[in-house]
């Protein structure tokens, strides 16, 4: 059997088991584990970018040292960038190469070469796969080949199983959110879960709540989590644009402050480190009240499951702030009512 039909049937078996596993950490262990067993490997490793994407972060590995795998941080653009141009970065000679650093640590970890490919999702790198072998070689085109459709098809199945992790988590995050929302009629409480728990919940930095002010017309900053003083007194939010907007019931994300031209105090956003916003409306029935808004430090696409999400939260919010006003309301009635109960009493 030659070693091309070896590589198809080990892609078809992989396949089969990319399709059947749903958790993240189990595919992250098979994708290294099929590497070193089809390519008779000394050792794989899979690194995923930080959330920032500044660094690859080892996230499985089979055949290394703890102590070599975390001997330095690898920077994920530089890295990127240079496997991009050429689809690959081969290294026949991992111990001299000039291109590589850290040769003693590799020649003591009996590393020889190294093969590199990125990990695809939607034309976009989250990773890199490297194949280490003991012996010294120069990788051939299907090896290649291999290696860099494993990495973009597990790059799928990583897709897939974090989608599915994401959804189970903001299923039972917005369980818990609303029970706690409508559980409530303590006003403070109920923006106090719409700011920092929403914040914490989400990896947000920030979250800030305002209301639509009719008197005056801004939006009146009633909560916030996560957000520098000098931020929230910019200055007067206007309500005019961004309440037509809140009104259509639209959930707003501004993927790029620096580019976006609806910011409107952009250099003070910029300086409070923000680069990406979700504003979602808060409604009390059918009458837009105010905007609840998200705060990213790293630029991000907020998902399809996110928006729908932060925005049904933000229904629950208003829901909540309207009973809660009423039971104030009310509360105030029965007060007024007893006071002049009270004096008509003083009256005989």
């Amino acid at each position: 059997m030659s070693r091309k039909t070896d590589y198809f049937n080990a892609f078809i078996n992989v396949s089969k088991a990319f399709g059947s596993t749903r958790n993240k950490d189990d595919i992250l262990n098979l994708i290294v584990e099929s590497v070193i067993e089809t390519m008779s490997g000394k050792a794989a490793c899979l690194f995923l970018t930080d959330q920032k994407g500044e660094v690859f972060i080892p996230v499985a590995q089979k055949g290394l040292s703890e102590r070599y795998l975390h001997a330095s941080p690898i920077q994920a653009k530089r890295i990127v960038k240079a496997i991009l141009q050429g689809g690959f970065l081969s290294f026949e000679d991992a111990t001299s190469d000039p291109r590589l650093e850290h040769h003693e640590e590799k020649k003591a970890e009996g590393i020889a070469s190294i093969l590199t490919v990125p990990v695809m999702v939607s034309n976009r790198a989250i990773g890199i796969l490297s194949l280490y072998t003991a012996k010294k070689q120069k990788f051939t085109d299907d090896e290649i080949k291999f290696l860099a459709a494993l990495a973009e098809h597990g790059g799928m199945a990583i897709e897939r199983a974090i989608l599915l992790d994401r959804i189970r988590k903001n299923s039972k995050l917005f369980l818990n959110l609303t029970n706690n929302i409508n559980a409530s009629l303590d006003i403070k409480k109920i923006l106090h879960i719409l700011t920092q728990d929403i914040a914490e919940a989400l990896e947000m930095k920030g979250v800030s709540i305002r209301l639509y002010n009719k008197e005056k017309d801004p939006l009146d900053l009633v909560a916030s989590y996560g957000l520098s003083k000098a931020f929230l007194n910019k200055g007067p939010v206007d309500a005019r644009e961004g309440m037509q907007f809140i009104k259509n019931g639209e959930t707003i994300a501004i993927t790029d402050v620096e580019t976006d031209e609806r910011i409107q105090y952009k250099k003070e956003t910029l300086a409070e480190g923000i680069a990406s916003i979700l504003w979602a409306p808060i409604f009390s029935g059918e009458e837009a009240i105010g905007v609840m808004r998200l705060y990213s430090e790293v630029q991000m696409e907020f998902p399809e499951d996110m928006l729908m999400m932060v925005n049904a939260l933000a229904r629950q919010g208003g829901l909540a702030i309207q009973n809660a006003s009423m039971y104030i309301a009310l509360q105030n009635d029965k007060k007024s009512l007893e006071n002049d109960i009270w004096s008509h009493r003083m009256w005989f």
